[in-house]
């Protein structure tokens, strides 16, 4: 189905991140937008307001009349969505055309010039300021992002006149094969969802994959010392980055009260004194890429300078609700241990001298099973760890797989707890601390706007 002939779009699991950002560009292309998710949340609140007609009862009665035409209703659903859903088999059974958010993403990307960032973290960051940076540029652009942007509000930009689109490339389910990149970053490789792919080597071989599809005339921007082998098309121009080496980098580097400035060195053209607005040392990094591919792109240093200066940061990643003297307190959505590790690296960059605290509520019984050991060593880089029982999310129970795999092989001398998640603002009630982390993927973060009331009264 080409996109000039969908009249109606339904949404089968409307309320996630990436799914809302779709149904908002559809919306405001005119059309009947419709959907089904389990519960209301405030982003399907959002997208009610917004005009799209959304049900929270797996009811097919309950599908709206116009998005009943097979032969103008495109239908787009979450993999997390099980084969035997009511309305699924009903669109199935009739002969809709039926397609995963991923393959949605792929035909946006071969209607214009898709800029994907891939990788198993950093990806929502990296995305994020690179639209912001191409936003606030004369070039503009359109966004599919994985997180709430703060200088948005939302996880989607649109700009009728662009023809760029910025576009988080997942490749959990292999999603990012859908795409078709005209540049593409890939921050790292490092094996993730394991019950998906099996073995190290699977995971390595859809990215080399994935870098087949960059169109001829593109670019990869591929982070330093990765154990993948791209697989580039003849026409693809192929770079390096890294905070500290690779044709982007970052020199000069000041780190000094809560600021952060550096020099970005690019073969096009270097930016002197770009300032981060959102000072964590890892989105020095982070920035590099989201450079990186603006300039490739047509943004000038002023351009760039302007957009990391004035970024605001993405919800729960690396998000600070209380940042005074006296205490800290974020969200961080690391759920990876190489992203549980860069979190608290740069929490000891920054806060070298003070007590740092985090509560981690592991994500999947098997992405524990497969590392509990690399997240307690990444963990032991701090000072306290508290550990809640793990976030299933689409997972069943694994005999023997608890959070106490990753408590028992916490270093020596880490002071170490254990709490259920309902315990926790209690927890927080009783302790004084001097900087707090929530770290994890799953529903832990729906605490910390009490945490941030417990914490902003001892001030």
């Amino acid at each position: 189905m080409e996109l000039k002939n969908i009249k109606a779009v339904y949404f089968v699991g409307a309320g996630g991140i990436g799914m809302s950002a779709i149904a908002r560009f559809f919306i405001r292309k005119g059309m009947v937008v419709g959907g089904y998710d389990k519960t209301p949340t405030p982003l399907t609140a959002q997208l009610e307001k917004q005009g799209m007609l959304i049900h929270y009862t797996e009811d097919i009665d309950l599908i709206p009349q116009a998005c009943r035409n097979a032969a103008h209703t495109l239908v787009v659903y979450t993999p997390a969505i099980p084969s035997d859903h009511k309305e699924m088999v009903f669109f199935r059974d009739n002969g809709f055309e039926i397609q995963k958010r991923a393959q949605v993403l792929g035909t946006l990307t071969r209607s214009g010039k898709g800029l994907c960032v891939a990788g198993t973290h950093g990806k929502t960051s990296t995305s994020t300021m690179c639209a912001h940076i191409m936003h606030q540029s004369a070039i503009d652009c359109n966004a599919f992002l994985g997180g709430i942007s703060k200088n948005y509000g939302t996880n989607y930009i649109l700009a009728e006149d662009s023809e760029y689109i910025v576009i988080e490339a997942d490749e959990f389910d292999r999603s990012f094969h859908w795409l078709r990149p005209w540049m593409t970053v890939i921050t790292s490789t490092d094996p993730d969802h394991l019950d998906i792919y099996g073995t190290k080597e699977a995971y390595l071989e859809s990215f080399r994959h994935y870098t087949t599809l960059i169109q001829p005339g593109g670019a990869l921007i591929l982070h330093t010392g990765l154990e993948m082998q791209p697989d580039v098309a003849e026409g693809v121009r192929i770079y390096t980055y890294s905070r500290d080496e690779g044709d982007f980098h970052a020199e000069n580097i000041r780190i000094d009260d809560g600021e952060i400035t550096f020099d970005f060195i690019s073969p096009i053209e270097n930016a002197t004194n770009v300032k981060l607005g959102q000072p964590i040392p890892i989105n020095i990094e982070n920035g590099v890429a989201a450079m990186a591919m603006a300039q490739l792109n047509g943004c000038n240093t002023e351009e760039l300078r302007y957009g990391m200066a004035t970024y605001g940061g993405v919800d729960r990643r690396f998000d600070f609700k209380v940042r005074t003297r006296k205490h800290v307190f974020l969200s961080d959505y690391a759920h990876h241990p190489k992203e549980i590790l860069q979190s608290a690296r740069s929490l000891r960059e920054l806060y070298p001298n003070r007590k740092i605290t985090a509560i981690f509520q592991p994500h999947l019984y098997t992405r524990t099973r497969d590392f509990y050991k690399e997240f307690a060593e990444a963990l032991s880089i701090l000072d306290e760890v508290v550990l809640c029982d793990i976030y299933p999310a689409r997972e069943e129970p694994i005999e023997g797989v608890t959070s106490q795999l990753i408590y028992d092989s916490l270093a020596a001398g880490v002071e170490k707890d254990m709490i259920h998640k309902e315990d926790v603002t209690e927890y927080v009630r009783q302790r004084d601390f001097d900087v707090l982390v929530i770290l994890g993927a799953g529903d832990l973060d729906n605490y910390s706007e009490q945490i941030t009331e417990i914490i902003k009264s001892r001030e």
